[in-house]
């Protein structure tokens, strides 16, 4: 199965990627945990688009694809924001206190841990962030 998702840098949109997942999660027959991670994967990745990609700017394009196989999901954000590459931060000290940890990059942690594999591309003007998930229990 394909499908393709066109939003807009705007946090309103996170509802309609919401109901776009468990959409799919239905029609594929995912269960509830795999729906859960993969809504908390991709608005953690849709949101950093829309909270860094475009300064100043709203109404600007984000699309969002996946693909199912036998052997897993694959989704792809593309933007055509200023360039940025997540998988170049450093990881998050999660043993620092709340306190003293610095604010920011948790989301990003996020996604790479739920997802099993995140790939960063910059083609053309365009930011692609592919990332790959293994359902597991179906």
């Amino acid at each position: 199965m394909r499908k393709t998702l066109n939003l807009h840098n705007d946090v309103n949109e996170v509802a309609m990627l919401c109901e776009w997942i468990e959409v799919t999660g239905e029609q594929l027959g995912l269960p509830t945990a795999a729906v859960f991670q993969l809504n908390l994967a991709l608005e953690e990745a849709f949101v950093n688009v829309v909270d860094y990609a475009y300064p100043g700017k709203s109404g600007m394009p984000v699309q969002i694809n996946m693909e199912s196989t036998p052997e897993g999901m694959t989704f792809t954000l593309i933007d055509e924001g200023q360039p940025f590459d997540p998988t170049q931060l450093a990881p998050p000290d999660i043993t620092l206190s709340v306190e003293e940890r610095p604010i920011g990059g948790l989301g990003v942690f996020l996604v790479t841990q739920i997802m099993d594999e995140v790939i960063y591309e910059r083609q053309g003007a365009r930011n692609v962030l592919t990332m790959r998930y293994t359902v597991k229990d179906k």
